[in-house]
């Protein structure tokens, strides 16, 4: 069904581009009024769906007439204004929305979640310098066993203590270590020509 043909079949409410109902059968409403009612005005502002059906002069009239806010204090206009700014809705207070999410959970600081080691800053060593290495010096320094803020010369001799233990020579010939020596022996070939240790 297309809205013409239902347009056709049901011609009651057509109205024209001057707002008249081109069907309309009533009269004026308008006190002495002999002319055609055609055009409708609402009857109170609370009752914007039943109409006063006028001709177009008294319908001029009316509407040159027509307050929506008479009989309202201005505290209610103002009230009403400030509604319509949010059409109608109220607005809540937003709030931190990452604290909202915590709340969810149960957590008052996020910094619960990590317990004791939230404070801690975890680029720095015990003992150390705190010094920012590369991962894979950061890893020698650890496979060495020694401190980010040793000399060069410090790092070799705990390299040959290292090596002293674990090569299969002084061992008796023992192989069970090979791989805790090999990664000790690249721990030492990343730290020896590195720019961040001194001589």
């Amino acid at each position: 069904m297309s809205v013409s043909s239902a347009k056709k079949k049901n011609p009651r409410g057509r109205r024209g581009m001057s707002g008249a109902s081109e069907t309309s059968v009533r009269q004026c409403e308008a006190e002495g009024c002999e002319e055609a009612g055609r055009y409708r005005a609402p009857k109170a502002p609370d009752v914007l769906d039943d109409y006063f059906w006028f001709c177009q002069k008294h319908v001029r009239e009316y509407n040159l007439k027509w307050n929506f806010f008479d009989g309202t204090t201005e505290a209610e206009i103002n009230a009403q204004q400030t509604q319509d700014k949010v059409w109608e809705r109220t607005t809540r207070p937003l709030g931190d929305p990452e604290a909202r999410a915590w709340a969810r959970l149960g957590i008052e600081d996020p910094h619960q979640v990590l317990g004791e080691n939230a404070t801690r800053n975890p680029g720095r060593r015990p003992g150390g310098s705190g010094r920012r290495l590369p991962p894979t010096e950061r890893r020698a320094v650890e496979i060495l066993d020694a401190k980010d803020n040793w000399t060069r010369p410090e790092l070799r001799r705990a390299y040959k203590a290292l090596i002293k233990v674990l090569h299969p020579d002084m061992n008796g010939g023992d192989r069970s270590q090979e791989e805790q020596l090999q990664l000790v022996v690249w721990a030492w070939d990343q730290l020896k020509t590195s720019r961040n240790f001194k001589d």
